[in-house]
């Protein structure tokens, strides 16, 4: 039996829209919590005496609430260990930064500290400025490319559902306040390319049935036949890219899990918005012009 989407599409819209609205309260009334990159912070370098292992120190930050600080080693050390190890993270007073010194002396023993200072932010503001004007300058691009392959009611529809998606994270990341860092923009790339892929894929389907299907089918059936023969595809898709996601949330370190986070959440709502929210207008939308014609044609 087909689960018929369109019909229920009055729900789809209702659960979009809800999530939607919470996501833009959240955006507005909470904001975001950006990290060192787009702030700046603290950078510390510390000479132990012995080698330690970034794990380590990293349990040691935790108690600080800094364990997504970035650790990096420098001279001569393993891949995951050594002597010398550089500390970036958010801003400290000079009590917490020694404190926190303090802390790495009584847990991996003794160390000599070479610097700790005040550094400004990776990404400024001019950066992240191209980096939106790059974003929207792409959406007018993919705007253009499907009107001319499809019709503008597809492009529309396709970037209300990218459109979703980027709600979705942006609110997820909001309402939690998890840090966003420099790897976040290339997830919400991802996410915008993934997101795409998957609408196009079922409006292609769907324009390639409208050469086979009856003239006595409506769009609601042409979309739903097109949703049926796309949603496996789309659904080892999605599985595929999850397990290797979801492996990364979990397995990875502490410095990618938000990265893998924003992918999980954008994948998810991409694969339901380009289904239910996308399909569902733009068959509602077609069915609408459709009668709105026969109307004029029997004033």
């Amino acid at each position: 039996m087909r689960f018929d989407v369109i019909k229920h599409h009055r729900w789809w819209f209702a659960i979009s829209s809800a999530f939607v609205i919470l996501s833009l309260i959240s955006i507005f009334m909470r904001g975001f919590n950006f990290g060192i990159d787009y702030t700046g912070g603290t950078i510390a370098e510390v000479e132990f005496a012995q080698n330690v292992e970034v794990s380590q120190v990293r349990d040691v930050l935790k108690t600080f609430d800094l364990e997504s600080a970035q650790i990096q080693l420098s001279g001569e050390s393993a891949e995951t260990s050594g002597k010398d190890v550089i500390i970036r993270t958010r801003n400290l007073e000079s009590t917490e930064s020694a404190a926190v010194v303090d802390a790495l002396t009584k847990t991996l023993g003794e160390n000599t500290t070479k610097r700790i200072e005040s550094v400004g932010a990776v990404i400024g503001s001019e950066v992240t400025q191209h980096a939106l004007i790059n974003l929207l300058v792409a959406f007018g691009a993919l705007a253009l490319y499907i009107s001319y392959r499809f019709e503008y009611r597809v492009a529309a529809s396709a970037l209300a559902a990218i459109f979703h998606d980027l709600i979705m994270v942006l609110g997820v990341f909001s309402f939690f306040q998890l840090e966003i860092d420099a790897s976040f923009l290339a997830a919400i790339l991802t996410v915008v390319g993934y997101s795409m892929n998957e609408s196009v894929v079922i409006f292609d389907r769907i324009r390639e049935n409208t050469h086979t299907h009856k003239r006595t089918d409506t769009f609601a059936d042409l979309a739903n036949a097109s949703i049926q023969q796309s949603f496996h595809r789309s659904l080892y898709t999605l599985s595929t890219v999850l397990f290797a996601c979801v492996s990364l949330y979990v397995f990875g370190g502490d410095t990618t899990k938000n990265f893998a986070l924003c992918m999980i959440i954008g994948f998810v709502s991409g694969a339901y918005s380009s289904i239910c929210v996308a399909t569902s207008l733009w068959a509602i939308w077609k069915s609408r012009n459709k009668n709105d014609a026969r109307n004029q044609q029997t004033a």
